[in-house]
């Protein structure tokens, strides 16, 4: 986290990307950390935002793909995460993508988006504004201290 942190701008993109795909990373603590140090309030949430929809971009891509192995055994998404996410584009829609900023069900959700080949442009709009919204609210609090 701290080599991340040293690169500002280009690690807080980095460690945003990395939360949305492989790793259990927290975008939000170098966030926090760039902001206590002078860095844009603005600049920060659109550069958090960003690493972290490219990265659910990668997750639509894969479930594209579809590979089971890919999925199960480097993303290591379950059956029964899968199917959870399922249910929910079932019960709420597209507009479930909403919510792909929630940890445990977000990357799931995005990876079940490509498998069901959910147009990209709304993709893309309702991803990208759940986890702007998330991003402006954890800088509004993380400045409100």
């Amino acid at each position: 986290m701290e080599v991340l942190v040293e690169y500002g701008y280009l690690g807080l993109l980095l460690a945003s990307f990395l939360a949305a795909t492989i790793l259990p990373f927290s975008s939000e603590v170098i966030l926090g950390y760039l902001l206590t140090h002078d860095f844009s309030p603005y600049m920060t949430v659109f550069t958090a935002t960003t690493g972290n929809v490219l990265g659910a971009v990668v997750n639509y891509g894969l479930g594209i793909l579809g590979s089971q192995i890919l999925l199960r055994k480097v993303l290591r998404i379950s059956d029964q995460d899968v199917e959870t996410a399922e249910n929910r584009f079932k019960k709420y829609g597209v507009f479930s993508l909403l919510f792909a900023w929630v940890p445990i069900i977000g990357d799931p959700l995005t990876v079940v988006a490509g498998m069901l080949k959910i147009n990209f442009t709304i993709f893309l709009i309702l991803v990208g504004t759940g986890k702007f919204l998330r991003y402006v609210f954890v800088s509004w609090a993380v400045l409100a201290m």
